[in-house]
């Protein structure tokens, strides 16, 4: 089918808006999106309508509870859990992994071993060190693969041991868009007899993820990289939620995943949380699915996917035509749909921020930096102080968007 661009397009209020006639252009997407109308509709709504705190008898403490239900049962349709009590929801993915790295390490011996890698953003690597530091944990870290751009099974391999504890991995990177097996991590991890806990923030965007086929113990990604509004979700096996010590204060409730999640929850938010999931499940209808909210999911990723492929290889094939620039990652059009449409490069002359504050000053939104994945940039022996620049499509970018990019970029290092 043709990628239904224009009606997805005049979803987003804010892709019409322009500064001094000059329109706006997306692409910091990988450090969030922008939202659906339904999405803001939906905040707004619940907090007119529905404002109160939970427990009450009364109709709007009443009709608060079922919208932190209903958001919590649409993340259970997204990632495939079998039930929303696997659903914790807070501030942040950084907030819920520290807070959950606390409780995963309670029981950890010293001497005990955490696996992290090279790939991660720091939020999937901070958490763990400093729980290794506080507990007396070793902390074995993986590099990724120079030329697949992902960790490699075998790699994980080499430093898993009768003490690996938790293998903490990315599912796609932040900065060089590969994506990892991560089912075939995951099952490196549970033959060492470890728990897995998958970074899925970058990847949940832009592919249909099923935590039940993956095999994975934990999975976290952030709302607003989806459309939706600033939480954190981190999807975990109820028998291990069950067992595991939640930090929170004595009256509130000790049942799943309500325990995990602290103080009054961001009602409004969880009204936005459902509209995102459902915005997804739109994408499906329009390619003519009609079934189950997970099958309209899995459906517009197949096409939104396919169309984000597209731009990302235009975008690459446009950047690595411009003396200078090397691209950090996947290239080859063949392996294009091992990465999502995030593409990061560096100038042998020119720096990001300079790159980064041209192609702003045209109107075209993108990052430099480091964008904390500080062990992708150690790796590679890239300076953080200066970092890439990054660029990143979402199924709502132009093809006029990436060749705006591509001319600002070209212009910038001339």
């Amino acid at each position: 089918m043709t990628f239904p661009i224009d009606a997805i397009r005049a979803a987003f209020p804010a892709l019409a808006r322009t500064d001094g006639g000059v329109p706006r252009r997306y692409l910091d997407n990988p450090a969030g999106t922008q939202v659906p109308r339904r999405v803001a509709d939906a905040t707004a709504r619940c907090l007119i309508e529905t404002n109160a705190n939970l427990g009450g008898f009364f109709v709007t403490s009443i009709a608060a509870e079922a919208v932190t239900d209903a958001g919590r049962a649409a993340m259970a349709d997204l990632l495939g859990a079998r039930s929303p009590r696997e659903i914790i929801v807070g501030p942040s993915m950084t907030s819920l992994t520290f807070r959950l790295a606390r409780a995963l390490t309670r029981e950890m011996e010293p001497g005990d071993e955490i696996v992290v890698t090279q790939m991660d953003h720091d939020a999937n690597v901070a958490p763990w060190l400093t729980m290794a530091q506080e507990r007396g944990l070793t902390i074995r870290s993986v590099p990724f693969d120079a030329e697949s751009w992902r960790v490699e099974p075998a790699a994980l391999d080499a430093v898993l041991s009768d003490r690996t504890r938790l293998v903490a991995f990315t599912y796609a990177s932040n900065l060089t868009g590969s994506i990892n097996d991560v089912a075939a991590l995951v099952a490196r991890a549970k033959h060492a007899g470890a728990l897995t806990y998958v970074d899925a923030v970058q990847f949940a965007p832009h592919g249909f993820i099923d935590v039940a086929a993956l095999g994975c113990d934990f999975l976290a990604c952030s709302s607003y990289k989806f459309f939706g509004p600033h939480l954190g979700i981190v999807f975990g096996r109820a028998e291990l939620l069950q067992e595991l010590a939640a930090y929170k204060v004595r009256p509130s409730s000790d049942e799943i995943p309500v325990r995990f999640e602290l103080g009054t929850p961001q009602i409004e938010l969880f009204a936005g949380l459902e509209a995102s999931v459902d915005h997804l499940a739109w994408i499906g209808e329009l390619a003519g699915e009609t079934g189950a909210r997970r099958s309209r999911i899995r459906r517009g990723f197949e096409v939104a996917s396919g169309y984000e492929a597209e731009l990302a290889q235009h975008l690459i094939d446009g950047l690595r035509a411009i003396k200078g620039i090397r691209i950090i990652g996947i290239s080859d059009p063949s392996h294009v749909n091992r990465r999502v449409p995030t593409v990061s490069f560096v100038h042998d002359r020119v720096d990001p921020d300079t790159i980064a504050d041209a192609l702003g000053r045209e109107n075209i939104f993108v990052w430099s930096g480091h964008n904390y994945a500080l062990e992708v940039v150690r790796q590679l022996g890239i300076d953080e102080a200066t970092g890439v620049v990054r660029i990143g499509a979402a199924h709502y970018t132009t093809h006029d968007d990436i060749d705006a990019a591509i001319d600002a970029t070209r212009r910038a290092v001339a």
